[in-house]
């Protein structure tokens, strides 16, 4: 069976797939004080996996940015993703009344301190390393390290936990305009950044809609573009509860191709009175079917049939 990646939109051939992995880094080690100030240099090979110190704050394993902070500082550090580490500081911006809107939004992605395989795209270009210093009212400080790369391929980590969800373009619009802004995908039925707890469950509870997208996946160099269908609390309340039954291991996007169903792909969005939506990706042919970019699975004929049916017609 050879390995697949499937995406809602087909990659050039020329692209090459690397998997990385992805792991919390400084998990366990002591923490030293956090730096006031933004260091010189990005002292890292990793592009956006790095903090100069991790903090030792209350719900740094459960959320990005755990609190309300009243201030971010943010660090840039452009350079190349063909040969990173070692990047010169060239600028900071501080954000006062955009800090609590910025610390919301990074706080509900969803994280893990579990080792995550993805699989990425291998384009050489520009990459801006990132480094953002939260300060709270008591005097205490966090920091996050992000990244914008071409590849969109880039793990956000407060030095305990990890997050895959990539919000590179929105930290550098924050930095270049001093304005934030959770930038949304063109589509909506492309992966949005996730919701926090979907580390724990394929769904996290609460779920008041859902909307269901359809992307046959024939082969063609010109794909369908996806289309969706939305679906009220009863239908998202069910199908979180029959994901959420699966045996779910960490995991990312990557699958083995088994069967012979025609190859489909759905992603179901479930929508909630507050916070982002949280996606799951549904491969029909692949092995594990089913994952929200940190939890897999594999789902039975009858739930993928299910889906088929609630997804807009082909």
């Amino acid at each position: 069976m050879k390995p697949i990646h499937w995406t809602g939109v087909v990659a050039a051939a020329v692209l090459l797939l690397v998997a990385v992995v992805l792991g919390p880094g400084m998990v366990g080690e002591p923490a030293p004080p956090v730096p006031d100030s933004c260091p010189q240099r990005w002292e890292s090979n990793e592009i956006g996996h790095w903090v100069p110190a991790a903090a030792d704050l209350d719900g740094v394993e459960e959320s990005l940015v755990p609190g309300t902070p009243t201030s971010a500082l943010i660090c840039a550090y452009p350079g190349q993703n063909t040969n990173p580490g070692r990047e010169s500081l060239a600028g900071s911006r501080i954000l006062t009344d955009q800090a609590k809107s910025m610390a919301y939004d990074l706080g509900y992605l969803p994280v893990t301190t579990d080792r995550v395989e993805k699989v990425c795209t291998l384009v050489g270009g520009l990459a801006t390393n990132y480094l953002i210093r939260f300060a709270y009212p008591d005097g205490q400080a966090l920091w996050v390290g992000s990244a914008e790369e071409v590849n969109s391929c880039v793990t956000t980590t407060n030095g305990t936990v990890v997050s895959n969800s990539y919000v590179g373009p929105s930290i550098t619009a924050a930095f270049r305009t001093g304005t934030w802004a959770l930038l949304k995908p063109k589509d909506a039925c492309d992966p949005a950044t996730g919701r926090r707890g979907q580390n724990e469950q394929m769904v996290p509870d609460g779920a008041i809609k859902v909307l269901i997208c359809r992307d046959e996946q024939s082969g063609s160099p010109t794909p369908r573009p996806s289309h969706g269908l939305e679906h009220g609390e009863q239908q998202a309340r069910e199908l979180a509860a029959e994901l959420n039954s699966l045996d779910a291991q960490p995991g990312g996007n990557t699958c083995k191709e088994v069967g012979d169903r025609r190859r489909e792909m759905f992603l179901l969005h479930f929508g909630y009175e507050e916070g982002p939506p949280a996606w799951v990706r549904i491969l029909s042919r692949c092995q594990p079917s089913v994952n929200n970019g940190v939890l897999a699975g594999d789902l039975s004929d009858a739930l993928l049939d299910r889906v088929g049916r609630l997804a807009p017609p082909i």
